[in-house]
């Protein structure tokens, strides 16, 4: 997460409670993860071009493979 201070408070605004702060910091830190994994892809590709298509992974299974994770996280609010 940012080291950087949070910013004052703005009066219009709610502050949260302890928990849903801390839980949508932890729904930050994981989408931030998400985005991390993602650069560091495109990064690769634009180094060194596209992985050649025997060594990926069909469609299909990447899709369940993702649905299986899905199913086991913990719900959200939206």
């Amino acid at each position: 997460m940012s080291e950087q201070p949070a910013p004052a408070p703005v009066p219009d605004r709610q502050p949260l409670d302890e928990h849903a702060a801390a839980s949508a910091r932890a729904y930050a830190a994981d989408q931030r993860a998400k985005v991390d994994v993602l650069a560091s892809v495109l990064e690769d590709i634009a180094a060194n071009g596209y992985p050649s298509p025997e060594t990926g992974v069909l469609w299909e299974e990447a899709r369940d493979a993702h649905l299986e994770r899905l199913a086991g996280e913990q719900p959200r609010v939206a």
